[in-house]
């Protein structure tokens, strides 16, 4: 299980800035996408188990979050080879960022010690961001259940 992570960011804060490859090998920054609510998630790993139900579950949703108007990301330190396969094996219709050089995780505080049956290693947390359209983080989910997740950001977004 993952060791408890004191996140820095606050809700209302500015969201850091980014820019990353992207799945399907194009680009995209945080910047590009002003005036959009942004549901930026980080997860550990393509195609393991969580991290998958996690992706379906966004996936299964994904319509709800478009007719909202809601751009959603999926980050991890994987390579974009991973995150292509990954989105072809399970038809993700959004966009994952490769953060290979850690940028994006250490910027929004998701990076950080874990440990798994006993072993203590470093890695990304399962954290999501809701970034409004101004900018700024309107909420974040510390503490996320994979597959009941992407419903739990819409009933937020709804009140």
């Amino acid at each position: 299980m993952a060791e408890t992570l004191k996140l820095t960011l606050k809700e209302g804060d500015p969201a850091p800035p980014f820019t990353a490859t992207t799945s399907g090998g194009g680009r995209l920054s945080l910047e590009e996408l002003k005036g959009k609510d942004v549901i930026l998630y980080f997860y550990p790993r393509d195609d393991t188990p969580g991290c998958t139900k996690e992706a379906c579950a966004f996936r299964d949703e994904f319509a709800a979050f478009k007719k909202r108007g809601a751009v959603v990301l999926g980050v991890s330190t994987d390579p974009v080879k991973a995150h292509d396969k990954f989105v072809e094996k399970f038809r993700l219709p959004f966009t994952l960022l490769a953060d290979e050089d850690k940028r994006i995780v250490e910027a929004y505080g998701v990076w950080g010690r874990k440990s798994f049956m006993g072993r203590k290693y470093m890695g990304t947390h399962r954290v999501t961001f809701w970034i409004g359209a101004d900018g700024r983080i309107r909420r974040i989910w510390p503490e996320v259940k994979p597959a009941e997740h992407a419903r739990e950001i819409l009933q937020a977004m709804e009140g």
